[in-house]
C-alpha cells in the first residue's frame, strides 16, 4: 500500500470512524444524550459485535482489493483505475462504505449512543446521494458498458444473494 492509499484511509474511513464519532462524544458527554458503556444486555452485546465484526471484515476485504487490484486508492481525488468485480464487490456496489455504516451501527449499540446512530444516518445519506448523482455517472463514464451492466444487477447497498458472474 502506497502513502496516498494510507493517507485515503486516514482521511476517509478515518473521520466517519474516528474523528466525527469522538467529537460527537466529546460534545454529548455529561448530557442525556451522552453514551453509555457497557451496554445493558448480552442481546446488545451479541448485536454490537456481529454488526462490528460485519463491518470490519467488509471493510478491510474491500481496502485490500483496492490495493491489490486497483491502481489507486479509495479517494474521489486519487480513484482506482480498474473496475474491481471480485470479493465483495460480486454481491453489493459498496462493501467499504457498507462496513463503516455496519461500524457505525455497532458504535451506536455497543456505546448507546442516538448522536453516533444519526452519525451513521446522516452518513448514509450524504453517500447515498453522492454515488447517485456523481460517482456511478463518473464510473459509467470510466469504465462504459461493463459498469452499465453491474450498475443494474448489482444493489448499491444491499446484497445479492448469488455472485454477479458479469455480462453473458
Amino acid at each position: 500500500m502506497t502513502t496516498a492509499f494510507w493517507k485515503a484511509i486516514l482521511i476517509l474511513p478515518g473521520t466517519a470512524l474516528v474523528y466525527v464519532p469522538g467529537l460527537i462524544l466529546w460534545l454529548t458527554h455529561g448530557t442525556r444524550y451522552g453514551a453509555s458503556f457497557p451496554p445493558g444486555s448480552a442481546l446488545q452485546w451479541l448485536a454490537g459485535l456481529l454488526l462490528a465484526g460485519a463491518g470490519f471484515t467488509l471493510g478491510l476485504w474491500s481496502m485490500q482489493l483496492f490495493a491489490a487490484q486497483g491502481e489507486g486508492t479509495p479517494a474521489p481525488w486519487d480513484p482506482i483505475k480498474t473496475f474491481i468485480v471480485t470479493g465483495p464487490y460480486r454481491y453489493m456496489r459498496n462493501p467499504m462504505l457498507t462496513g463503516v455504516i455496519l461500524v457505525l451501527g455497532a458504535g451506536a449499540i455497543l456505546l448507546q449512543s442516538w448522536g453516533i446512530f444519526v452519525w451513521m444516518a446522516v452518513f448514509f445519506v450524504l453517500n447515498t446521494v453522492y454515488f447517485k448523482f456523481s460517482e456511478e455517472p463518473a464510473l459509467i463514464k470510466r469504465y462504459g458498458a461493463p459498469y452499465e451492466h453491474y450498475l443494474r444487477h448489482v444493489g448499491r447497498w444491499l446484497p445479492r444473494f448469488t455472485p454477479y458472474e458479469g455480462e453473458s
